[in-house]
């Protein structure tokens, strides 16, 4: 491997993020273009059906590609890539994500009963 294949390894590694679920039931690793590179789910998730087991695998994924994004934006801010241009790209800030995903929490409902199924 040459200098040139280390350096294209490791930006596409950049561009990655594994993200699960509250429950650590499903996971997956996805690119910052929004591609599952990776999923996996845990036999307890299949218990709610086909239908919850997508939207849930799909949540995750959209959390996987924002996060893959936050380490692009970091990896080309590093690279000296003005902040202008990464704004234009739509890729967010740390802070822009974090908002974000506090304000996915506040709007989530509640659940109804912190019991489980036995």
């Amino acid at each position: 491997m040459n200098a040139d294949e280390v350096a294209v390894a490791t930006a596409e590694e950049v561009a990655v993020a594994t993200v699960g679920n509250r429950a650590g039931t499903v996971t997956v690793r996805a690119t910052d273009q929004g591609m599952p590179l990776a999923i996996h789910i845990d036999q307890r998730e299949l218990r709610y059906g086909g239908t919850q087991l997508a939207a849930s695998i799909l949540e995750v994924c959209t959390r996987a590609t924002a996060e893959a994004k936050v380490r692009r934006r970091a990896d080309l801010t590093e690279q000296g890539v003005p902040a202008e241009v990464l704004d234009a790209l739509g890729l967010p800030t740390r802070n822009e994500l974090a908002a974000a995903a506090y304000q996915e929490d506040e709007e989530e409902a509640a659940p109804t009963s912190w019991m489980r199924q036995l």
